[in-house]
């Protein structure tokens, strides 16, 4: 397995092309894991607070349109 400071002087030799095309895909891997830990709080619970408050906020009239 490549260790970070591999990666790091691998992705400093991409061609601007390769490297488009790496950032791209990069965005999006790192989307999908933001997705995948927002999808594990949310079914552990652990957002469940934060969504009351909200809840509470917008009933009591406290909160603003986007």
């Amino acid at each position: 397995m490549i260790n970070t400071q591999e990666l790091k002087k691998t992705v400093s030799k991409l061609s601007s092309e390769e490297l488009l095309q790496f950032s791209e895909w990069f965005e999006e891997f790192m989307a999908d894991q933001w997705d995948k830990k927002i999808e594990a709080d949310i079914l552990s619970g652990r957002l469940d607070a934060v969504g009351k408050n909200a809840d509470n906020d917008f009933i009591a009239g406290r909160a603003k349109p986007l």
